[in-house]
């Protein structure tokens, strides 16, 4: 009986945090297909229902909404961003994991330690690293930053290339193969699941930030905007009680690109999880 009653409260407690977690959801997708533009708190569900904001967003771009140049901004910047990283941490995590030299355990301290310090510290010097070089109001600049540090999160991949036993990658260096051989046809065969978590990490947080795209795309030219930025500025005074509705339906839209990729990769990213996680 005691089973059952706990087994009843964490059930309880797992519905009511669900249900406060996708009640917003919910709201902006049932307020993007909403026939008025602005926002109205008088109703949860709106009155009248139409796909206008969806049309006038993605065919009927003006000064303020250029949604699919966002876009496309995002998305490319995200691409970049997501292959460069990528390249990054599987290189550091396997030379964390599967090489031996000098002041390696001096480096996997330092990178961990620095690894504590959130980014938006660094922000003042990367902005004004930035404009000595003429990179800033660029897309150029803002995928280095992206990437310049993505190294330094090689920890779960690492975890998981120590899960490969290194018999195998002895035999290889038996019949003559290079650690670039040994990495590329015998690591990353086997490292499938942690490429997939890779890849994902990778192309999630360009697409999502908004802090860093705020501070280096600051020209106030929209063309050059990415969508995080240009669903914000929807949200000014002067244009929320025309643009509100669109912006949900933008936020809709670049929400679907990242689902459809986790639905695609689940079971590769949850056993990249899991598998990073067995070692350190």
């Amino acid at each position: 009986m005691k089973d059952l009653l706990l087994s009843f409260l964490r059930h309880l407690l797992l519905f009511v945090l669900a249900f406060f977690w996708l009640v917003p959801i919910v709201w902006l997708v049932c307020t993007s297909f909403s026939a008025y533009p602005g926002i109205n708190i008088s109703h949860f569900f709106p009155e009248q229902w139409s796909i206008e904001n969806y049309r006038s967003l993605l065919f009927g771009t003006d000064t303020v909404a250029q949604f699919p140049r966002w876009f496309w901004n995002t998305f490319v910047i995200a691409c970049f961003t997501c292959v460069i990283s990528t390249t990054f941490v599987l290189s550091v995590a396997y030379s964390m994991s599967c090489m031996r030299f000098g002041a390696r355990k001096a480096l996997m301290n330092v990178s961990i330690i620095l690894g504590m310090f959130p980014g938006v510290l660094a922000m003042i010097a990367v902005y004004f690293v930035l404009k000595t070089f003429g990179l800033t109001n660029s897309h150029l600049g803002l995928i280095m930053v992206y990437s310049g540090s993505s190294g330094l999160g090689y920890l779960i991949v690492k975890g998981f290339f120590d899960t490969i036993p290194e018999s195998l990658r002895e035999a290889a260096k038996l019949e003559g193969a290079s650690e670039a051989k040994i990495f590329t046809s015998i690591v990353l065969p086997l490292s499938k699941p942690i490429i997939v978590y890779t890849v994902i990490s990778g192309f999630l947080a360009p697409w999502m930030d908004f802090v860093y795209a705020k501070m280096i795309l600051n020209s106030g030219i929209s063309s050059d905007w990415t969508a995080a930025i240009g669903l914000y500025n929807m949200l000014e005074k002067t244009l929320i009680n025309s643009y509100f509705a669109r912006f949900c339906a933008g936020g809709v839209l670049v929400s679907i690109p990242i689902s459809v990729l986790f639905i695609i990769m689940q079971r590769f990213y949850v056993e990249g999880i899991t598998g990073g996680a067995t070692k350190g």
